[in-house]
């Protein structure tokens, strides 16, 4: 049976290129970046080679690039960090929204625990959080506002240069978790405001437990992992170089191939909304346009996701209700739950996110199955036959 792989937002497959500039750092070059010999030397030449693509393509320089085990540890050293330097200044008040990743959010409960107040900001019915409603919550004594870039369910595209602004104009240090951003839209550090940006190679065809964060020069860095003195003392323990290498390559073939794949997807995503809005009782969720290029996510009333996931995984087709990183969780989508869906809609969510590699075929297969999937779950409903008989009103 033929695969369809639409959950590119959860991982992705790696590029030949990718998999071409792993292997000599898993075959001959294996010597460790911060020895002083020959071999060792041939490594770092590599680690700095890798360093100044990815700060090429964010528009950063190499000395503001620092490797990680992926997003979330990023994502954990840049608030933790802008966190606790405010603290000694005597901020301890931090911005942010209600649908974050959880790499932010448990990082903002467990500050919380250690006696700082958090904003959650409102992200509205379409997702996006306004530049406006983040200056209005800035106050003396606000260390950080973290705010993603790019929703990693519904696919809003925050305005983050505006709120960049907003905080560069306050003189409060921005974060932005790009992880779903980078490598499918244009992202400038500089004309961005960003003060610190965090990134994962597996969300754009390079390898998984590999990453980045950005932090703009100036900005004090509190160490996350000690030890020895890897990545400028920030971020101990030997560099990954062939996944580090595998990631720059994958980045720099992303970033080369933007505007065409982005198109291409964006042609494709549009294609299955039109598709799947046909469905009686459906509905997209997120903005319509701003949104990423890959992303579809709906709601179809009367349904439970899981079953949803399952039927379609008997067809071949490989999707998602939601992030990966929660999929264990018989709870409806903190994301959709903050767009101020109610739980029995936000039970029936179906996320599809794809990548330059998928076809128009597979989308006319995708179109062609939900539906069906769709009515033979609803048809098995006791709560759909309740809603059909007008015992309970429709939401959708």
């Amino acid at each position: 049976m033929k695969t369809i792989y639409v959950d590119n937002a959860a991982t992705t497959a790696m590029s030949d290129r990718a998999i071409e500039a792993m292997t000599p750092y898993l075959k001959g070059v294996y010597g460790n970046p911060s020895s002083l010999h020959t071999v060792g030397q041939i490594a770092k030449e590599a680690l700095d080679s890798a360093r100044e693509k990815i700060a090429n393509c964010l528009g950063a320089n190499p000395n503001e690039i620092y490797f990680t085990s992926g997003g979330s540890e990023a994502d954990n050293q840049a608030i933790r960090s802008a966190a606790i330097l405010g603290a000694r200044k005597g901020k301890k008040h931090i911005i942010s929204t209600a649908f974050e990743h959880h790499a932010v959010l448990h990082t903002l409960k467990k500050l919380e625990k250690e006696g700082f107040e958090v904003t959650y900001l409102d992200v509205h019915e379409n997702g996006i959080v306004t530049a406006e409603e983040v200056k209005a919550a800035i106050r003396p004594d606000t260390a950080l506002v973290t705010i993603m870039y790019a929703n990693n369910e519904v696919g809003t595209i925050q305005p983050i240069r505006k709120i960049g602004e907003v905080c560069r104009e306050a003189g409060v240090v921005f974060h932005t978790d790009a992880v779903q951003a980078v490598g499918h839209i244009p992202v400038d550090v500089k004309a961005d405001n960003i003060d610190m940006l965090s990134l994962s190679g597996h969300k754009f065809h390079g390898p998984k437990g590999v990453g980045a964060l950005y932090c703009k020069k100036g900005l004090p860095l509190l160490t996350f992992v000690e030890g020895g003195a890897q990545e400028r003392g920030k971020r101990a323990g030997t560099e990954n170089i062939a996944g580090i290498a595998s990631m720059a390559a994958a980045l720099e073939e992303a970033v080369e191939n933007l505007e065409e794949n982005s198109q291409r997807e964006a042609a494709l995503r549009d294609r299955l909304i039109a598709g799947l809005s046909k469905i009686p009782h459906s509905k997209l969720n997120g903005d319509r346009e701003r949104r990423l290029p890959g992303n579809v996510n709906m709601c179809f009333e009367g349904i439970e996701g899981e079953s949803l996931l399952l039927l379609l995984d008997s067809k071949g087709i490989c999707a998602s209700s939601g992030s990966a990183c929660t999929s264990g969780s018989l709870d409806p989508s903190h994301v959709l739950l903050a767009l101020g869906l109610p739980h029995e809609v936000a039970h029936g969510s179906l996320r599809l996110s794809l990548s330059e590699y998928n076809t128009e075929e597979e989308i006319d297969e995708i179109i062609a199955a939900v539906p069906k999937v769709v009515e033979y779950l609803r048809n098995i409903s006791p709560i759909w036959e309740d809603l059909e008989k007008g015992k309970k009103h429709h939401i959708i």
